[in-house]
């Protein structure tokens, strides 16, 4: 162990300054912090709380309700990261739907759909579009493969979101967000720095031991400070310009919407759908989706837990009737979701 990585923990295993409340806005920090056991270094007053950063989690029930009708009253093949699939719905989920003759196809990109759908020109092929800035410009990839080629029969249900909107929403919920180091690497940090002049605290962190540590260190550092701050722990990842590149392929193909969020409701232009121009490969338009409302769970509280508003643990069915193997919200399913990394780990529930 470094020098300096020693220095960051004994900042946070000695810090004795005000309690603060850290966001992780990224279900992988969430679990790599759970991982590595840095939970057990931190003292009473740093409290880690999770929040609305896995893009599984936040996607609301209607979609999942969306991606169904399309299964099994359209007939279209659904492609999906696995994730997805167990994710319940109103009344079933897309494995339930498989079950029932629904064609639904596990995929690791939005290229494998594309893909898919070229060798298999006679089913209607849809890709779940489902993520934050990292993965749309996959999907932009995969729409304009599919026209370039030819390829008819492939379009994206989109959920794609981008992540400014949700770190105005839960700003009141923490005292400093540990930022997403992948998403920033993409979008760049213009967002993080002027939330500072709102009040906003944060800092950009990677995912290994050493780079948590040392972000988080750095956070409670700069909190005892007594004023909003941003910083850029993960330099050798995350640019302050982000990938031009990467944003211009998305503003070509995509445009802002409205997007919903489970357990935050609707946030103005916070998500991300095709352009007209590409409207062919939208699977809403092209099939005439009519928009699903959705009904959750009441007994859920995956909302309140990607809030912050709650631990994993204050839900009544977390471990009994919610685990792993019989999931009954989305954030236990996810591989990034907070109830999974705190039943996985035992976390301090």
């Amino acid at each position: 162990m470094t020098r300096q990585t020693k220095s960051a923990r004994q900042i946070l295993e000695g810090y004795d300054g005000p309690h603060v409340r850290i966001m992780e806005v990224c279900g992988t920090h969430t679990h790599e912090i759970f991982r590595q056991g840095i939970r057990r270094i931190l003292p009473p007053a740093v409290e880690l709380i999770s929040g609305p950063g896995c893009p599984v989690c936040v996607t609301p029930v209607g979609y999942i309700d969306e991606a169904i009708a399309l299964a099994l009253d359209h007939g279209c093949t659904i492609t999906t990261f696995g994730d997805l699939v167990r994710v319940p719905g109103s009344t079933m989920s897309l494995q339930d739907a498989r079950a029932r003759g629904a064609k639904v196809q596990v995929v690791y990109s939005p290229q494998d759909g594309e893909a898919y759908a070229e060798r298999h020109p006679q089913e209607d092929v849809v890709f779940l579009s489902v993520g934050f800035e990292t993965t749309t410009p996959s999907s932009c990839i995969a729409v304009r493969t599919a026209q370039e080629h030819g390829v008819g029969n492939f379009s994206i249900l989109t959920a794609n979101k981008t992540m400014p909107g949700a770190y105005e929403a839960m700003k009141d919920s923490c005292d400093a967000f540990l930022y997403p180091g992948h998403v920033c690497a993409i979008a760049g940090t213009k967002a993080c720095e002027d939330l500072v002049a709102q009040g906003v605290s944060g800092v950009v962190a990677g995912f290994t031991a050493r780079e948590l540590v040392t972000a988080l260190a750095v956070a409670v550092t700069k909190f005892q400070e007594g004023k909003p701050f941003f910083v850029n722990c993960y330099p050798r990842v995350v640019r302050p310009e982000g990938s031009p590149s990467a944003q211009r392929l998305v503003a070509q193909m995509m445009e802002p919407c409205d997007s919903r969020w489970r357990g935050i409701g609707v946030i103005p232009q916070s998500g991300m759908r095709l352009r007209e121009e590409y409207a062919a490969y939208d699977a809403r338009s092209k099939h005439g989706l009519e928009p699903i409302e959705g009904r959750e769970n009441r007994a859920c509280r995956c909302g309140q837990v990607l809030q912050g508003a709650c631990k994993p643990g204050d839900c009544p069915l977390f471990g009994r009737a919610c685990t792993p193997e019989h999931p009954v919200g989305a954030c236990m399913v996810s591989s990034e979701g907070a109830c999974s990394a705190f039943y996985l780990y035992g976390g301090d529930i």
